[in-house]
């Protein structure tokens, strides 16, 4: 046999069999992810384009979205609607995020005793219904049989007591608050596992640098866990523009007292399917959700591509 055929024989490409269980396995999980969400979110969209006209179901374009920002009665629930839900998510961020950061960096350093204890603790409230939550949390503040006031009246705080949940002030702050303690070992576990992720190499020689304790966290692992801590923001960004259950557990569908705690998925229930005096109207309810997809849209968008290619630089 020469050279030449040799050479030919050689190169000759190996066929690589066809991987075909690889969509076996993900076509169920695809098919139901697209019934559930991908094909309501296209008809949310398609609807927000339409109305009724005539008792018939009729395109009317952008017509919506002007009714929505022109009118005063939409756009003035609407406006309060977006500044709640905004108020909403700066709570979260300053408290939440920071919260479960500082908790993640104590449990992460070595010798804490239970520290599987606190981790579970944290962590517990996130897998209780959002129902049982708001119930207890009103059982707790209320004014008339609650323990708040009892329990601060036992640390001689009781004078700062007040129907938080009540009051037109400090009702959007009070559920904010409600849903922070009830989310907080989300981050919290994110960070944790960045936080464990951290190559011993990199500490051993911070410590040898004489850079320890929290000196140690603030120079070297907060930059280390910047991309983390991102997800976590753009998932509290998500999470937050998406809330619904909890306000209205803990508030109702009115979102009261007096539209205070309303927020674009309380507003969004009531457009839609109605309440009490309120007709139900499918297109105007459409056309919000519509509203809060392109709100949320940009927010992953400015962190896909601002945001997250700044910190891959810190990533291993």
């Amino acid at each position: 046999m020469s050279d030449t055929e040799i050479t030919d024989i050689e190169t000759v490409p190996v066929k690589r069999p066809t991987r075909w269980h690889i969509a076996v396995f993900l076509a169920p999980a695809f098919l139901v992810y697209t019934a559930v969400m991908i094909l309501p979110l296209i008809e949310t969209l398609r609807l927000s384009l339409f109305n009724i006209v005539e008792g018939q179901l009729a395109f009317v374009g952008l017509s919506n979205f002007k009714v929505l920002f022109g009118d005063p009665r939409l756009s003035a629930d609407f406006w309060n609607a977006l500044r709640n839900n905004v108020i909403f998510f700066i709570i979260h961020m300053l408290v939440q995020n920071p919260v479960g950061i500082a908790i993640a960096a104590m449990l992460s350093l070595p010798g804490l005793r239970f520290a599987a204890f606190y981790r579970s603790a944290i962590f517990v409230p996130t897998l209780l219904s959002f129902v049982i939550v708001g119930f207890i949390w009103k059982l707790i503040l209320s004014p008339i049989w609650g323990i708040a006031p009892s329990l601060m009246d036992l640390v001689g705080l009781k004078w700062a007591f007040a129907p938080w949940l009540g009051k037109a002030e400090t009702a959007l702050i009070a559920v904010s608050l409600i849903s922070v303690w009830q989310y907080v070992g989300i981050p919290m576990m994110l960070i944790y596992a960045a936080l464990l992720n951290i190559p011993e190499e990199v500490l051993e020689a911070a410590e040898c640098d004489g850079i320890t304790g929290w000196s140690q966290f603030w120079k070297i692992k907060l930059p280390l866990i910047l991309p983390s801590i991102g997800i976590v923001s753009v998932l509290t960004f998500v999470g937050n523009f998406n809330a619904f259950d909890l306000v209205y557990t803990v508030q109702g569908a009115l979102a009261g007292p007096n539209g205070s705690t309303d927020i674009l998925g309380t507003l969004l229930y009531r457009t839609f399917f109605g309440f009490q005096n309120q007709m139900g109207d499918r297109s105007m309810g459409a056309t919000i959700a519509a509203v809060m997809f392109l709100i949320i849209l940009a927010g992953v968008a400015l962190y896909l591509f601002v945001i997250q290619r700044r910190m891959r630089r810190y990533q291993f």
